[in-house]
């Protein structure tokens, strides 16, 4: 009991917080274009988080519009290959990775200690998730001083686009090994994708000062209080995307978990979870049709 002391205090603390005014705060701060304080506020996030300057192009202040910007900065051309192959599953951020495996039936597994149900993640019916019973599932925590975009992990096509609205727990160990379907209680936007061999979900999970997340083709997703869901036509050709390909970013930081459905994905078994990840490494493979 007074081992998880520390766990519960932390989510107490957090229960108490005005988590919208707070993310306001943060996205009103991170815009300022005011010199002094865009360039304190970057000069100390580098200092703070330890940000490898090697992979920016442009690591000085003076060349960001503000503070956001740098948070959720390009590589360097270069910085990082994504792996080859038509096939070939790769890391969709840079991260840690936290789960890796194979959901256990209808349910996914959350730091080894609850679960939480497919449905109410995807924000769909038990039905239409019956294809996914079993499927490949991997979560990555992307740390402040991580590459805040995320990649699309297979070859495809985005076909919708669904925001849910939620909370904004901190995504971390401590509060994931805390609070019981955790995931599923944030705010989160869902990207459902179609590989010709079958079909996956890139879902980015909100959390705690993460002021908004972007799309690469639609900007900034507007938070609600409902459920908004966009589909996409068929042949947009700008969502055809390949393994590495731009999908969005959070303005700040997060987690992102990938879902596939039964058999599409197989992970090398090299890869577990406590690993660290850089996007476009190879973690596994698809089937073909």
């Amino acid at each position: 009991m007074l081992q998880g002391l520390p766990d519960q205090i932390f989510v107490m603390f957090q229960r108490l917080l005005p988590e919208r005014l707070l993310g306001r705060v943060v996205y009103w701060l991170a815009r300022q274009r005011t010199p002094w304080l865009r360039n304190l506020l970057i000069r100390s996030f580098i200092r703070f988080y330890k940000v490898d300057l090697s992979e920016v192009e442009h690591p000085e202040p003076a060349a960001w519009e503000h503070a956001n910007a740098f948070f959720t900065r390009p590589l360097r051309p270069g910085a990082r290959v994504v792996a080859a192959g038509a096939d070939t599953v790769v890391s969709p951020a840079d991260g840690m990775i936290e789960e890796l495996g194979y959901a256990a039936g209808s349910n996914l597994v959350q730091a080894k200690r609850f679960r939480y149900r497919l449905a109410d993640f995807l924000a769909t019916d038990d039905a239409a998730v019956t294809r996914f019973h079993d499927g490949a599932t991997l979560t990555i925590y992307l740390a402040p001083h991580n590459y805040h975009r995320v990649h699309m992990p297979l070859a495809g096509q985005v076909r919708e686009m669904v925001y849910v609205p939620g909370r904004r727990w901190a995504v971390n160990r401590r509060t994931a090994r805390t609070v019981p379907g955790l995931f599923a209680a944030n705010e989160r936007v869902i990207l459902w994708c179609e590989n010709p061999a079958g079909r996956f979900a890139v879902v980015l999970v909100g959390a705690m000062n993460v002021a908004s997340i972007s799309l690469a083709w639609t900007g900034e997703v507007t938070p609600g209080r409902e459920v908004t869901r966009i589909r996409y036509p068929a042949d947009t050709p700008q969502l055809s995307i390949l393994a590495g390909g731009l999908l969005g970013q959070f303005n700040l930081g997060s987690t992102v978990v990938v879902v596939a459905e039964k058999e599409l994905i197989s992970w090398d078994p090299g890869w577990s979870a406590g690993r660290s990840v850089r996007m476009g490494e190879g973690l596994g493979k698809a089937r073909t049709r």
